[in-house]
């Protein structure tokens, strides 16, 4: 996040994605293409996990991942910055709101790489830690997910500008430790599960879906996609878990919004609400069309 100089008003700027990326490595290429936001998938079958990480972060069926997800959304709706939805007794982030954010991050990471999200993913739960570092795990209570960007706040004072402007500052900071952390201690195992299962669909779907998002964008999204790499990552991830993991399309909707409204600027969450209400309904559609049971004999 960005604090704003101004004495007047303080405006309530985007918490930054931060990842560990190649100096060299850019999405701004000379060479153009309809959507870039690309990455090289490799093939699922060439995984190769350590025997712990296979037990620990084992694909759970798509509809049973979706049972929990929907049972932890209708069990979380404490007030906003309630602690006890964020973390479980470990101490690490439990919610279905922390494994979309990680995706999202892996998934814009891989993008600007050009490399696979899953081989990403798995690269980054696994790699081993620095020496001497020390991860606080209260840092997780005062992060908060439901932080959005915002109208400017009017402020009275230099004093109050100031306030704002070091809180805004101790905010930033803690976003930027969590979100760069090792995830092993910032989020349990149904959140690192649950993350591995969207961005495994995003790969298996990814190419249908390039021709889906063609149909719903804007025009100016596509005639500059190497700017709407966050948006276009949110709709990847919304559609993936709409079809592949079986939640709700309600609730992927709200969260994609929600992920948009965090970390995008401009009109990218009204863009996005409708462009997956469109491919809801043109999802729905398809579906009904196909035949629910194979004919029996």
């Amino acid at each position: 996040m960005e604090a704003c100089c101004l004495c007047s008003s303080s405006s309530s700027p985007k918490p930054h994605l931060s990842f560990n990326i190649s100096p060299n490595s850019s999405p701004f290429s000379a060479r153009r293409h309809p959507l870039l936001v690309s990455f090289h998938p490799i093939p699922l079958k060439g995984l190769i996990l350590s025997p712990s990480s296979r037990s620990s972060l084992q694909i759970s069926p798509p509809f049973a991942v979706a049972e929990a997800l929907e049972q932890a959304a209708e069990t979380s709706a404490s007030p906003r910055g309630a602690s006890s939805s964020k973390v479980d007794k470990s101490g690490r982030f439990c919610s279905p709101r922390a494994a979309r954010e990680l995706a999202l991050m892996i998934a814009y990471a891989a993008c600007l790489e050009g490399s696979d999200p899953v081989r990403l993913f798995d690269k980054r739960v696994n790699a081993k830690r620095e020496p001497g570092y020390v991860f606080d795990k209260a840092i997780l209570l005062q992060y908060d997910h439901m932080s959005f960007g915002g109208a400017p706040v009017e402020v009275g004072t230099e004093e109050e500008a100031e306030g704002l402007m070091l809180q805004n500052d101790k905010d930033s900071a803690n976003e930027a430790e969590v979100l760069s952390a090792p995830p092993k201690l910032v989020y349990n195992k149904f959140v690192l599960r649950l993350t591995r299962n969207i961005l495994v669909a995003v790969v298996d779907r990814w190419n249908d879906h390039v021709r889906l998002i063609a149909k719903v964008i804007p025009q100016n999204w596509k005639d500059e996609p190497a700017a709407r790499i966050l948006e276009l990552c949110i709709l990847h991830l919304a559609m993936a878990e709409i079809t592949s993991i079986g939640t709700r399309h309600q609730i992927v909707i709200n969260e994609a919004v929600d992920l948009a409204k965090r970390f995008c600027d401009g009109c990218a969450p009204r863009v996005i609400n409708g462009c997956l209400r469109t491919f809801v309904k043109e999802y729905n559609t398809v579906d009904t069309v196909r035949p629910s049971e194979a004919p029996t004999a």
